[in-house]
């Protein structure tokens, strides 16, 4: 788009289908550099990428404004989905949860959420999803109903 300019990082964060650990130490790497690809393709900046056992998350710098947020999520989680259930990386089918959360930060915050995201598994040593993730609600001041959150099941 000529003459249009933007800054924009957002983090967003989705959860594996039952919150079930299916996201293996050994297979992390491999999902975080195909969804690198999906975002590349995408017109989009990968800054950080995290894939926990059963939840990610991903900080980019969204750069083509043509692609609409709903549907570069869904690209993402459809296709990645697809690469895990084409490799038969467990018997079953594996599936994202509907949903998705989408933080948005300044220039002056990346470094710091950048390592925050890199820092997971020590984070998770301590912390549960659920209250991470709910802490992201009430930080952004974003209205929510339990029961439309994720499937938690450590509680």
């Amino acid at each position: 788009m000529a003459n249009t300019y933007s800054q924009i990082y957002i983090q967003f964060v989705f959860a594996v289908q039952g919150r079930k650990s299916f996201i293996h130490p050994d297979k992390r790497e491999h999902l975080q550099q195909y969804i690198t690809g999906i975002l590349k393709n995408n017109g989009q900046k990968l800054i950080a990428i995290y894939a926990n056992p059963d939840h990610i998350h991903i900080l980019i710098s969204y750069d083509n404004l043509n692609v609409k947020i709903p549907d570069l999520i869904r690209d993402v989680k459809a296709s990645s989905s697809k690469m895990i259930n084409d490799e038969k990386w467990f018997p079953g089918k594996f599936h994202w949860q509907v949903g998705y959360g989408a933080f948005s930060y300044s220039r002056s915050q990346i470094d710091k959420v950048a390592k925050y995201i890199l820092n997971q598994e020590e984070h998770h040593s301590k912390t549960s999803f659920r209250t991470e993730y709910i802490k992201f609600l009430k930080k952004f001041e974003i209205a929510y109903h339990e029961k439309y959150l994720f499937e938690f099941y450590d509680a």
